[in-house]
This record gives C-alpha cells, sequence and structure tokens, in this order.
C-alpha cells in the first residue's frame, strides 16, 4: 500500500513569500537585473532565507535558463525557501504586478506617449536603471571568488558580447563550459 505524502508549507511563509515579490515587482523598474540587489536585501538580508552565495548561485542559474531573470529567480528562491507551493507563490508575486501594470498601461499609453513629462519620466527611470544594475554587478563582483581565470573569462564574455556582438547564449555555454573543463583538469590538483 501506497502513501501518498504531502508536505504542508507554513501558510505564513508561502504569504511572507508571494507580499515579498509582489512589492519587488511592483516597484522594480527595469528588468531582472534591476530587481537582483532588490532579491538580494529581501531574501539575505531583511528575511534571511537565504545567503549571499545562495542568491549567487541563483542569479547564474537564473541567467542560464530560458526566461526572464527576475521570475527565474523568484522561482529558485520560493522553492528554495518553501518547495514547489513557495515557488509557484513567489513567481506569481514578481509576474503580478507588471502584468496588471502593462494592462493598465496599454489602454492609455496612446493617449500620453507624446507628452513631454512621460518622455522625461522614462528618461529619469533609464538613468535609475542604470544605477541598480551597476549595483548589482558590484555586489555579485563582491561576493564572487576571485581568480585570475575568472577576470580572463569575465574580460572575454564582455569583448564577446558588447564588441564582437556574439550571441549571450554561446558567450554563456561557452564560459560555463570552460568553466567547467578548467575545474576538472586544475581542480583535483587545488590550483583552480
Amino acid at each position: 500500500m501506497t502513501t501518498l505524502f504531502i508536505e504542508v508549507m507554513p501558510v505564513n511563509k508561502v504569504i511572507d513569500l508571494f507580499v515579498t515579490f509582489l512589492k519587488i515587482g511592483a516597484f522594480t523598474f527595469g528588468g531582472g537585473y534591476a530587481m537582483i540587489p532588490l532579491i538580494q536585501r529581501e531574501v539575505c538580508e531583511n528575511k534571511k532565507w537565504l545567503n549571499d552565495d545562495d542568491i549567487l548561485e541563483i542569479v547564474a542559474i537564473a541567467e542560464s535558463t530560458p526566461g526572464p531573470v527576475a521570475i527565474n529567480a523568484a522561482t529558485f528562491v520560493g522553492s528554495r525557501t518553501a518547495g514547489t507551493v513557495g515557488a509557484v507563490c513567489a513567481t506569481l508575486g514578481v509576474v503580478l504586478p507588471s502584468f496588471l501594470i502593462i494592462s493598465v498601461i496599454s489602454y492609455v499609453l496612446r493617449a500620453f506617449q507624446e507628452s513631454r513629462a512621460v518622455q522625461y519620466a522614462f528618461m529619469g527611470i533609464r538613468a535609475g536603471v542604470l544605477a541598480l544594475i551597476l549595483k548589482a554587478v558590484y555586489t555579485m563582483f563582491r561576493s564572487a571568488k576571485k581568480h585570475g581565470v575568472s577576470y580572463f573569462i569575465m574580460a572575454a564574455a564582455l569583448v564577446l558580447t558588447a564588441l564582437l556582438k556574439t550571441d549571450a547564449v554561446f558567450v554563456i555555454i561557452g564560459c560555463g563550459t570552460f568553466g567547467l573543463v578548467w575545474s576538472l583538469i586544475f581542480g583535483k590538483k587545488g590550483e583552480g
């Protein structure tokens, strides 16, 4: 006789996940990379659900899996924090504000798209988003393990994507492959 066991998560934790990611989704402009510092602050510093190393792993996985980074990161944080139910709640929380806002904006945007005030507002939002992305880069760089090979991979990825216009998918696959091969060759010797 087989018994079906379903783990029931504390309702408060699942609701807290949903509300936390609802706030992140509602008050972050600029997409997934702008959300990363907010996710890190909420999940690591305020809620203490995960640590900074966990967030680095989650961001690396979220960037290399198909789909938007913020949704992938929310799904992984929810999964690590409260299993499948947590993943669903965190994902719904981060998606719902954008869905509602885009639905409303699509109806009124035509009337206001030529407005100077709207154009200046978007210019300001773009500048703020750039600052959030730079903070995410700085935080991730500060937390990452430093090694000469890491700097080489970072520089090569920058040159390939920014200067040579190589598709980011190929760069991610190449960086992952290079890192894996490097760790297989030199990891056992303690040099990597």
